[in-house]
């Protein structure tokens, strides 16, 4: 546990993290102390002076709060009129060339410049002469567009380049009212985590070509969520909204801080993630390749279950924890076999030393909880003989080749469980829709043996089963995520006097020791 010291703020004495600077240590009790340039994960620049407050008994007596640690004793001044004075004054510095055009910038409502006027300053232009004007609508690359008009010369974007990707493709050029962000001559932004300067710019400087003027912040709903690009289980914020007499459509997803896994940042593919929520959907239950009820479907893969002779359960690495427990108890009950075989699901070298892993899958760490064999070999067998293959969510076209998964499809009787009309749901002969990622709820395990959880972010009008709902359907015990959880505890050795109703929000680490162990 942190070292605590005491200081006192505007006279009022708080209890602070030693070693931390005053924005953080202030900030972590609910005292805001406005910045421009500084972020937790890029330090201190001390270029904005935003952070300047005043120390009493001090030397020098104004400081910038951005590189000042918390003391003990400390007396730290930010309501005098001084402070307010020299806020009030970098304001207006700022806004000496900034557009006042809000209404309609991309980033009115997340905007930090818009939301220190309106606290810190307030105050008309005192500007006679017209603005320097600078570039807009700018390609950086890597689907960032840069308005160098908007920019405030914070400097994350260009620090966030040097010191996280290392790539140190911005930087600022000229100096005073023509200093500006740019890319170097025919070196366009080329990292795979290029969309972090758009959230890290304090500003409309910096907007993504692909969420750029689709929706206000103010309409969305910010949800809880958890990328499921890939294993490393980015914690994220799921940006929604309905419209009127529309359904709920999401627009982008965001990274949202876990200093246990992501940090504050997210590759650029996880990002685009949020399409495969929108795109390309299964709404409805098909048999044959044409539309029918669900019911229908639902009782005509029971007859398959009940008249095949070898069933196989294929499991996919990105079903919740829960999911594959419910499975696994259906399998057993009509005596099937189960294979989590999703080889298609890595990609060999894609991954780096920061976030992105090779293995495109979010849950493939649960199979080795719940004993499940993913091998090519243990599929192969599965599959010698059987008449009926059920996959649930997971696309064996991306294992297999066309040729292998259309002479799988002709041996057998192919059925599938999923939210995307992929290959494999395609050459189905019953395909029932469930509820997607964001659609339902559910726990994760990530790479590093981090349990995660989230729940239901996004409502749709006409809302689709959840899977385990489905499985029960179709003759499962498990009727529900609750009782999934509740059998799983009891079940499973890794995750005894873990209460999987009160996971804390940043996860829980489970010992690389505990991972193999499986009950009996």
């Amino acid at each position: 546990m942190a070292d605590k010291v005491k200081l006192f703020v505007n006279g009022q004495e708080v209890e602070v993290e030693s070693g931390k600077n005053l924005i953080d240590a202030i900030g972590a009790v609910g005292i805001e102390i406005p910045h421009l340039c500084y972020h937790p994960a890029l330090g201190a620049d001390g270029n904005c002076r935003m952070c300047l407050v005043g120390i009493e008994d001090g030397r020098p007596p104004l400081v910038p709060a951005c590189k000042t640690r918390a003391a003990e004793g400390m007396k730290v001044q930010l309501d005098t009129d001084k402070i307010k004075k020299i806020q009030r004054d970098i304001m207006e510095l700022e806004l000496i060339n900034h557009p006042i055009d809000c209404p309609i910038c991309d980033q009115a409502g997340e905007c930090k410049l818009q939301d220190y006027y309106m606290k810190y300053d307030g105050q008309k232009s005192r500007m006679t002469v017209k603005p320097v004007l600078k570039a807009k609508k700018m390609d950086f690359g890597c689907g960032v567009v840069h308005d160098q008009e908007r920019c405030v010369l914070c400097a994350r974007c260009v620090r966030f380049t040097r010191l996280i990707t290392k790539t140190g493709e911005l930087g600022i050029v000229n100096r005073t009212d023509y200093a500006r962000v740019n890319i170097f001559p025919g070196r366009p932004l080329a990292n795979r985590y290029a969309l972090n300067v758009v959230d890290l710019c304090p500003v409309g400087a910096m907007t993504s070509a692909d969420f750029r003027f689709k929706q206000r912040s103010w309409f969305l709903t910010k949800s809880k969520g958890i990328c499921r690009g890939c294993s490393k289980g980015c914690n994220i914020f799921i940006d929604h909204n309905r419209e009127k007499y529309k359904d709920d459509v999401i627009y982008r997803f965001r990274p949202r801080l876990n200093e246990k896994v992501n940090g504050y940042f997210m590759c650029d593919a996880g990002r685009m993630t949020y399409k495969q929520e929108n795109d390309n959907r299964l709404t409805v239950a098909l048999l044959d390749g044409k539309e029918t009820g669900l019911n229908e479907a639902v009782e005509a893969l029971r007859r398959a279950v009940s008249q095949a002779k070898k069933i196989v359960c294929v499991i996919s690495p990105n079903n919740s924890l829960e999911q594959m427990f419910a499975i696994q108890k259906f399998a057993a009950n009509c005596n099937a076999a189960v294979s989590g075989y999703s080889d298609g699901y890595v990609i060999a070298g894609d991954g780096d030393d920061f976030l992105i892993q090779d293995d495109k899958s979010a849950n493939r760490a649960s199979f080795a909880l719940l004993g499940i064999d993913a091998s090519k070999a243990g599929f192969d067998a599965a599959v010698n003989g059987a008449d009926l293959l059920i996959c649930f969510q997971n696309d064996l076209s991306l294992s297999l080749t066309a040729d292998a998964l259309n002479a799988l499809a002709g041996n057998c009787k192919l059925a599938y469980l999923g939210s995307n009309m992929d290959a494999c749901a395609e050459k189905a002969a019953i395909a029932l829709p469930v509820a997607s990622a964001t659609e339902d709820a559910g726990t994760l395990v990530n790479v590093d043996s981090i349990l995660q959880q989230y729940a239901v972010a996004v409502v749709k009008n006409t809302p689709a089963f959840d899977m385990i709902h489905v499985v029960s359907q179709l003759g499962g015990e498990i009727k529900n995520c609750f009782e999934a959880r509740a059998g799983l505890t009891a079940a499973v050795a890794a995750l005894k006097g873990i209460d999987l109703e009160q996971v804390p929000g940043e996860g829980l680490a489970l010992t690389v020791s505990e991972v193999p162990n499986v009950a009996a």
